[in-house]
């Protein structure tokens, strides 16, 4: 089996203000002056920069995550609303392939699917990979079975994936491109990661 993918972000043009001419008192001129006398005030145009407010997803954007842990850091991942297709996907081939694994072998599953969505040799989305003909064996027919979205596991699994996706845990997967449980022995000539529990990681 095999997985990955990388976020930019962009953020859009910064807006400035329009030239205001602002009264500026001239040095040696005296208050009182005769107003008639043209030189009695200067108008200079300087620029006015006023702070932009921050966009909504700097408003909700949280803070920096600190853990001793995985296991600590897992449980202070924000609790995420409504999935974007492609975290969905990242989050159901964790769900699926290693559910039943420690969360540091979750993660390495994760880290895979990553490092695929970043690699030219793949597609260039988490969907993408997951849904390639002939890597997941939880796919069948194009179609991913249901998932128990109230559960513990599912859970872990979205915030491993936001962990993954966002590198804030060192995954043991590494550079890792491909994997296959300790149950299966193929043949392939690649270099080998390491293992973590019962899954075996490759690139």
């Amino acid at each position: 089996m095999v997985f990955t993918v990388s976020g930019a972000f962009a953020q859009g043009p910064v807006q400035e203000a329009p030239a205001t001419s602002l009264p500026i008192a001239v040095p040696g001129i005296e208050a009182g002056a005769n107003p008639d006398e043209p030189r009695s005030v200067q108008f200079i145009s300087r620029e006015v920069v006023q702070p932009l407010p921050a966009s909504p997803a700097e408003q909700t954007q949280p803070g920096p995550l600190t853990a001793s842990t995985l296991g600590e850091l897992v449980a202070s991942m924000p609790e995420t609303g409504e999935l974007s297709r492609d975290m969905r996907c990242l989050a159901s081939a964790i769900y699926f392939e290693s559910r039943g694994e420690p969360l540091l072998g979750q993660l390495a599953v994760g880290q895979v699917i990553v490092n695929r969505a970043a690699s030219p040799e793949f597609p260039s989305s988490y969907c993408g990979v997951v849904y390639q003909p002939s890597q997941f064996s939880f796919i069948r027919g194009g179609a991913m079975p249901s998932i128990k979205t109230d559960s513990r596991a599912w859970r872990n699994a979205k915030a491993i994936a936001q962990i993954a996706h966002r590198d804030l845990w060192e995954s043991p997967a590494d550079d890792a491109l491909f994997f296959h449980a300790t149950s299966v022995k193929p043949r392939w000539q690649l270099t080998r990661v390491g293992q973590v529990n019962r899954h075996v990681f490759y690139r």
